[in-house]
């Protein structure tokens, strides 16, 4: 904990050390509101969210359009059990499903549930249409992912950190690197009923494949009647600059996980979208979730699909993109290595010879931007949709002030 954190802060980290369980490891501020783009501390520090809740503030905090909502609907009925049909999710679903080109979706609640389900709806396709022997049914994914945190989830992993001390772990899974096409036609056998990828890995930094990779493995699970299912838990609902990141890549995955973004940064709400040929092969008791599709969840998720059916904050996106990376890589070659990432969504690796991504994370805060580090030598910004230019402009001054102190520190000591 730094000499610069005040005693009510202190006090307040003090007490989820000791009653919470240490899963995280915090920047050392507290927050107390946010409105926007902007969070506030409690001793009143304001700094720029660049953050967003990994991609669940997408439309900043408190966006009025979603708090209206949220009054309507929690005066009307919060939470019912699916055990009963409620005004509103019909809506949310047809929305949801249209604005991903699909036919239908599962509503569930987060990002981790969304690829659970997917997984077990592939599974399920697997035996019932495509004609995989009980139990063998096999799923590839891609080295470096991130789908979650559960046993089946991390499973799915090549995490050891996230793993170690969890096994036995669930079987049925095969890595490949990831950004390979080849690898994934090479792994693919008759038990094999899905590839489940992300289009850009967040938690590995943000990392970009190369243009066409998505193409070709699409061409290869087609080729083989194998199930595409793309993780559009952070990369979807504009966070690269189009509704989805397949749109970008000319991709139609047969199944699309979606979260974070869609709670309009109030809720979880998570949902797996796909077409009836494979969602149809679920039945009632074959699953469900107490809290998935809840009214309030319907509500607000709703109010995100019709934001986003306009195109604006996709355009928002895409406008601002150069002003952000332009800036980023200006960096490059004195203190910063290599920036990565599509619309505002951006991996920024840091030389070594001046400091760790956490280094620079706490200088930022310093200046009075929120950002954190994805790998050690990695940091990721994410400014929420409803940043400005102006904003921008900050983000990039401060940031580059930030590497230049540290390199110019750097080449003093050589």
């Amino acid at each position: 904990m730094t000499e610069s954190v005040s005693q009510r802060a202190q006090t307040e980290i003090g007490k989820v050390r000791d009653y919470s369980a240490n899963n995280y490891a915090p920047l050392p501020l507290v927050v107390e509101s946010a409105k926007g783009a902007w969070i506030t501390d409690v001793d009143g520090k304001r700094y720029l969210d660049c953050l967003s809740a990994f991609s669940s503030t997408t439309f900043g905090h408190a966006y009025e359009p979603f708090l209206e909502v949220l009054r309507a609907q929690t005066e009307k009925i919060s939470i019912a059990s699916r055990a009963v049909y409620v005004e509103g999710f019909g809506d949310f679903a047809e929305s949801l499903a249209k604005l991903a080109g699909k036919e239908m979706i599962l509503a569930m609640n987060t990002g981790a549930e969304a690829n659970e389900t997917a997984i077990k709806i592939a599974r399920k396709w697997g035996y019932r249409v495509k004609g995989v022997e009980e139990g063998k049914a096999k799923i590839i994914g891609a080295e470096g992912n991130f789908h979650g945190r559960t046993t089946t989830m991390i499973s799915l992993s090549n995490d050891e950190k996230a793993r170690a001390d969890y096994g036995p772990f669930t079987p049925g899974f095969e890595l490949v690197p990831f950004n390979d096409a080849e690898a994934i036609r090479a792994a693919i056998d008759e038990h094999t009923v899905a590839v489940i990828l992300e289009p850009i890995q967040g938690e590995a930094g943000v990392s970009v494949p190369d243009e066409g990779y998505l193409q070709a493995v699409r061409e290869i699970t087609r080729e083989h009647d194998v199930l595409l299912i793309l993780d559009e838990v952070q990369t979807g609902f504009g966070r690269t600059g189009t509704t989805f990141r397949f749109e970008a890549e000319g991709v139609d995955p047969d199944l699309i996980t979606v979260a974070k973004a869609l709670g309009g940064g109030i809720m979880p709400v998570s949902a797996v979208i796909g077409d009836e040929d494979v969602m149809g092969v679920l039945t009632p008791g074959t699953h469900g979730s107490t809290f998935g599709g809840n009214p309030l969840a319907a509500a607000i998720g709703k109010a995100v699909v019709d934001e986003l059916a306009t195109g604006r904050w996709q355009r928002h996106s895409q406008e601002l993109h150069p002003v952000l990376f332009d800036g980023l890589r200006a960096l490059e070659g004195r203190g910063v290595t290599a920036v990565r990432g599509a619309g505002l969504w951006a991996g920024v690796d840091i030389n070594p010879a001046i400091g760790t991504a956490h280094d620079v994370c706490m200088d930022l805060i310093e200046r009075g931007i929120l950002a954190k580090d994805a790998k050690p030598a990695t940091l990721r910004l994410a400014p929420p949709f409803v940043v400005t230019r102006e904003e921008i402009d900050l983000l990039v001054r401060e940031f580059t002030a930030a590497i230049e102190a540290r390199w110019a520190a750097a080449q003093e000591r050589a």
